[in-house]
């Protein structure tokens, strides 16, 4: 039975967002699943739907190097955003950045519910994924 969350996908890496998506696809785990390469898009996508509620995702994954707008620009417009969309939306950064400066910047956000180095683990993204369906029901 496919669980009904709608995830979010900010990554312009074509091999990490077709490795989601077939996770996804083979756990069962979402039947929505809206992809972005470039956090402008994302933003886009967010200020557009801000009021429809069952188009909003209930969780992001964001990379941080991406062209446009990067993973550090969709966070200071989200924060901006936040307070008129119409449910709460839990935000992940998935980033191949190891370095601390990255780590620490993103600690400022509370928004920022974890910081994860890629290649994520599919049994990590299952985890994420199953926590907050038990979390919406």
């Amino acid at each position: 039975m496919t669980v009904q969350n709608n995830i979010m996908l900010v990554d312009d890496d074509e091999i990490f967002t077709f490795i989601i998506k077939k996770i996804i696809e083979e756990s069962k785990l979402s039947n929505n699943i809206d992809i972005f390469i470039n956090g402008l898009e994302a933003i886009n996508f967010l200020e557009e739907n801000a009021t429809v509620e069952e188009k909003l995702p209930e969780v992001i994954f964001l990379d941080l190097s991406m062209p446009v707008l990067d993973g550090w620009g969709f966070l200071e417009e989200y924060i901006e955003l936040k307070p008129k969309l119409a449910k709460k939306i839990t935000l992940y950064i998935i980033s191949t950045s190891v370095s601390p400066l990255d780590f620490e910047k993103a600690k400022k956000y509370s928004d920022v519910t974890d910081f994860i180095v890629k290649p994520m683990a599919k049994e990590r993204f299952v985890e994420i994924i199953k926590e907050l369906s038990r979390e919406k029901n």
